[in-house]
């Protein structure tokens, strides 16, 4: 998702400006100004809570104002991204918004300042009020609502400031130079357009074929956690030796050790259209860290895909492998091949859980000729990258 909140004083040309970015990204728009006097105008007991407040030129209670916001998100569920205009306008709100995207799984890209003096201010608002007859708009409100600003507000910037989130640009000047500056802004700092994929399924359900072939298919970088811990093994380095143990008994190894693999492939592929995850996240721990791994990035899990087969199947296969050159240490006993499909139950189906929360969980049978399958995966990868567009 794209997040962006247009901030500045009363005046600085939010509301303008706010109009060209909606267009042009197809954003929801929350103007906590326009929506409070929408309720005020409808006299719903929200607006008369708010009516005498504003008409002082204060700032609305919090609950209020989440109250609108979370009302405006759940009335837009498929949003590509959200426009805050006159939010957050105090810190802890700008908490509060922190936590309003996290629980959606995003973040804020960018707070871009209008910066305008207050002489022009006060000569817009003025000009406003005569065209647009707004109660709110007299020279003493006016006054009071830029002190507000002053007091409370400017220490949101020095919030997204340490977050590195902040940007300031000039906000005199024609309508249009304004709009190319904030575009400017956006497009470094928005989400990179990448399709990252996780596989999931039972040990033998065909993940790391299946996973090959969806790279090619789509030009995506593979990461298989299992196969780079076995060349680490191979190539006899530190991270191998620590790897080996757990590897050889088809345990999860610690979490140190994919993550210092997955943040080098990451950083050797800066612009790849996309990641195809396999063997991580393999418990929910791990799929917290993807993400954070991810969000490093400005990137973010597209989707997990679950390979689904049955019990027996996955035996079957496992079975089959320990006779040819693909076979792993733990494929050659019964009892390891049992404990790996023991520990993905108890550690890997939490992470199917904590994906479906986030509404990215799909799945495909994995039974079948491996084209049939691969046909199958395909099909939901395509119908994903359709719906992340």
């Amino acid at each position: 998702m794209l997040n962006i909140a247009l901030f500045g004083p009363p005046g600085a040309g939010k509301g303008t400006q706010s109009k060209k970015l909606l267009k042009k990204y197809n954003l929801t728009y929350i103007s906590t100004g326009d929506m409070l006097r929408s309720e005020i105008s409808e006299g719903s007991d929200l607006g008369m809570k708010a009516k005498s407040i504003i008409e002082k030129g204060g700032l609305v209670d919090d609950e209020l104002i989440i109250q609108l916001i979370e009302k405006k998100i759940k009335t837009n569920p498929d949003s590509r991204g959200i426009l805050f205009d006159g939010f957050p306008r105090t810190t802890v709100q700008a908490y509060i918004l922190e936590g309003l995207l996290l629980r959606m799984n995003t973040s804020l890209n960018c707070m871009i300042s209008l910066e305008v003096p207050e002489d022009e201010l006060i000569e817009r608002l003025l000009l406003r009020a005569k065209d647009s007859g707004r109660a709110d708009d007299t020279l003493d409100v006016i006054k009071v609502r830029l002190q507000e600003y002053e007091n409370k507000t400017k220490p949101v910037a020095n919030f997204y400031n340490k977050k590195e989130k902040y940007f300031p640009i000039n906000g005199v000047g024609k309508i249009d130079d304004i709009f190319e500056s904030i575009v400017e802004i956006i497009e470094k700092t928005k989400t990179k357009n990448q399709n990252n994929i996780v596989l999931l399924g039972k040990p033998g359900s065909g993940k790391g074929t299946q996973g090959n072939l969806l790279a090619q298919e789509f030009g995506l970088v593979y990461i298989s956690t299992g196969k780079l811990m076995r060349q680490e093994i191979k190539d006899g380095t530190e991270i191998g030796k620590l790897a080996k143990p757990y590897m050889d008994k088809g345990e999860i190894v610690p979490d140190e050790i994919p993550i210092q693999l997955i943040e080098r492939k990451i950083s050797e592929n800066p612009h790849v259209n996309g990641f195809v995850f396999k063997g991580f996240p393999r418990t929910l721990i791990q799929a917290y860290i993807l993400d954070g791994l991810l969000q490093r990035e400005n990137l973010s899990v597209s989707a997990l895909v679950d390979m689904k087969i049955s019990t027996l199947e996955a035996i079957k296969r496992l079975s089959a492998r320990s006779k040819t050159e693909k076979a792993r240490p733990y494929d050659y006993s019964t009892e390891l091949i049992v404990n790996r499909l023991e520990q993905y139950k108890e550690k890997t189906l939490p992470v199917i859980e904590y994906y479906k929360n986030q509404g990215k969980y799909y799945s495909i049978k994995a039974e079948g000729s491996e084209q049939e399958v691969f046909e199958r995966l395909k099909r939901k990868t395509s119908d994903v990258f359709r719906e992340n567009y």
